[in-house]
């Protein structure tokens, strides 16, 4: 009987040793590949960077494009809400039509959604 159990603990042992290896080779392996897949990543940023960079100033409304340009705007008008509404609602209005060039389709069945 104590034969027995020292011989299931020794197997058990021996194969929690072995998960343990296992694991440790599964977790360098996976850091290894995370690690290696992103080496010519910075090219690909840059160039997805630039094309919505392009993107943003593309269009030639006057309205602010940036969360910077936004704070900005925001600091000029401060002291004034009434100014800073009417601006709000010169900007909104130019937003939607901005929309409406690039989306016609969608503009006129939303157009069409809302009068029904």
């Amino acid at each position: 009987m104590l034969n027995l159990i020292s011989g299931a603990v020794a197997r058990i042992g021996s194969f929690l040793n072995g998960f343990q290896v296992k694991r440790f080779l599964a977790v360098v392996l996976i850091g290894f590949v995370v690690l290696t897949a992103n080496v010519g990543n910075d090219r690909g940023a840059q160039a997805i960077k630039n094309k919505v960079d392009e993107a943003i100033q593309q269009n030639d409304s006057d309205r602010p494009k940036t969360v910077g340009q936004w704070k900005q705007e925001a600091r000029e008008t401060e002291g004034a809400p009434g100014e800073r509404l009417q601006r709000i609602a010169e900007e909104s209005k130019e937003a939607v039509k901005d929309w409406a060039k690039l989306y016609p389709d969608t503009a006129e069945r939303s157009a069409r959604a809302a009068q029904d």
